[in-house]
């Protein structure tokens, strides 16, 4: 029995890693025909606001939750009516947390606005602010089914939700553009069509808390005030330094959104044009969240094994498992990074009509190497019990990015907003890898990686490089081409990187496995091997 239970509990992992993955993908995709849609500018205006509704999807389906499911875990053991008490308290907590972002960003978004440096950003903020309303239903019942191994719910919520959330979006700008609305006006249509997404949601998970009759035990009698502090203690505290690392990104975002403007505007760049210049920088978000999925969902997935083996007391998996994930998070960060720094211009071409900024989206490209070893990293110390050292660092790395916007856009623009960027983002990766250092021997592991890492980004740069610079003296212009040159850049840079990767022997024949085609990776690799001891 408790083999199939761990069975079941492994399936519904996969299930729920593979919804997550669908939502990344579709909330980094849709952002390029948006912004083919509204412009720059458009852009700059959706950005801006971004940020808030992110901090709400982030506490609605990270955080939150994984606290919640530990509480319907441990009450299967049969202490019903106490997990029904912390249902209660937990879903409480959350309704008061809920009304109370949405009163800041609804009542103060004149104030908030105004602190961005545009007050024509209001009425969006405020339409973005019941985001938070949706936050208590969805966190406390998706933690509730994933607490008893049901992933389904959540699942289906999650890519539905994504779905209808992006069609809406689309939808709306297109038509309110079209009909001659102002790019604000397509701003906020936008949101509401956020809204819709959640709504469908929460509307699904409502179905599903029906069936599963966990609806009632929200308004059950006889919870008490110890009761309630104690577990809206564990609820926030715990949930939202786990909810930090999911929203990383998001937060330097949300620096961005406050300081990036109106620090150009200060310097003396006229509004319009400091608009567009904000809205090409966030032309990088799409394109760093896509790297960093790539590069960390193969990785995550060794996470729960840690935690496992943490709690067996299995040291040797431990070290191994820990070990693998890093490694495989460096080799496909390092690779995403330095390829998308190579490509910018005929990627930035093919995707937003023209490769203006490429040069500060080129920096912007590294954060994909630290935010991959972040996440990874704060998995690992989250599964071995150090919650709150992620979240710490997080904040040290927060504090960089916004002293760093404060230096270097008045002397750099743009361009000083992405140095600010991975400076913050560095300082996290470096305090992180050495907390973990000390239970996982991983800082000896990188240092061997480095000269065969450094050999594999140099030859996939060189290579190319040589190749773009073909098109270059064949004078080809267009996005037709730009999206020629980006497609078969991806595939000539990544089989160079690879077969360094494979020839260096970087990586055991366990983590190739791990890798994206891996198996066939690994076969190609075991007949070179092959075919070098029969030559010899």
């Amino acid at each position: 029995m408790p083999q199939e239970k761990s069975i079941h509990y492994i399936r519904g992992a996969m299930v729920l890693t593979a919804a997550a993955f669908i939502v990344k993908i579709l909330s980094a995709a849709y952002r390029v025909p948006f912004q083919n849609i509204v412009g720059d500018i458009g852009f700059y205006i959706y950005q801006q606001v971004y940020p808030i509704y992110g901090i709400g999807a982030v506490l609605a389906t990270s955080g939150f939750p994984i606290i919640i499911s530990k509480m319907a875990a441990e009450s299967e053991a049969g202490k019903r009516n106490k997990f029904t008490h912390d249902l209660q308290a937990a879903f409480l907590t959350l309704l008061i947390l809920g009304l109370f972002f949405n009163s800041l960003f609804f009542f103060g978004a004149n104030i908030i606005a105004r602190l961005m440096g545009d007050e024509l950003l209001a009425p969006l903020i405020k339409v973005t602010s019941f985001t938070f309303l949706f936050m208590p239903f969805l966190s406390v019942w998706r933690g509730y089914f994933q607490g008893v191994g049901n992933m389904v719910p959540t699942a289906i919520t999650q890519v539905t939700e994504q779905l209808a959330r992006v069609s809406a979006i689309l939808l709306i700008a297109s038509l309110l553009i079209a009909n001659g609305h102002s790019l604000y006006e397509a701003g906020r249509g936008a949101w509401a069509g956020s809204l819709l997404g959640g709504f469908i949601g929460l509307l699904l998970i409502t179905i599903f808390a029906a069936r599963y009759k966990i609806i009632f035990p929200l308004i059950a009698k006889g919870l008490t005030l110890r009761k309630f502090y104690r577990t809206a203690h564990i609820v926030l505290v715990h949930g939202t330094a786990m909810c930090l690392s999911g929203m990383v990104l998001i937060l330097f975002q949300f620096i961005d959104s406050f300081s990036l403007y109106s620090l150009l505007v200060h310097s003396g760049i006229e509004t319009e044009q400091a608009k567009a210049l904000k809205g090409i920088f966030d032309r990088g978000q799409p394109l760093i969240q896509l790297g960093t999925v790539a590069a960390a969902s193969f990785s995550l997935a060794l996470v729960p094994l840690i935690a496992s083996a943490w709690m067996k007391g299995d040291t040797a998996v431990l070290q191994t498992k820990a070990i693998n994930a890093v490694k495989i998070s460096t080799v496909i960060g390092t690779g995403a990074a330095v390829g998308l720094a190579n490509i910018m211009r005929p990627t930035n071409a093919m995707l937003f009509e023209n490769s203006d900024g490429s040069s500060v989206l080129s920096i912007l490209a590294i954060a994909i190497f630290f935010s991959s070893l972040i996440m990874v990293c704060s998995g690992i110390l989250q599964g071995l019990g150090h919650v709150f050292a992620p979240a710490k660092y997080i904040l040290i790395g927060l504090a960089f990015k916004a002293t760093g916007n404060l230096i270097f856009v008045p002397l750099y623009g743009t361009k000083g907003a992405a140095l600010a960027t991975i400076i913050g983002l560095a300082m996290v990766t470096i305090l992180l890898i050495k907390k973990l250092n000390k239970r996982v021997n991983i800082i000896e592991i990188l240092s061997k990686m480095i000269k065969n890492l450094s050999l594999a980004g140099a030859a996939m740069t060189v290579i190319l490089q040589l190749w773009m610079l073909l098109f270059t003296l064949a004078n080809v212009q267009g996005r037709l081409w730009s999206t020629m040159i980006a497609l078969s850049s991806v595939s000539i840079g990544g089989a160079v990187f690879l077969a360094v990767i494979l020839r260096t022997r970087l990586l055991t024949e366990e983590e190739i496995t791990i890798l994206p085609f891996g198996s066939r990776l690994s076969l190609i690799n075991a007949n070179r091997k092959r075919e070098k001891r029969q030559s010899e």
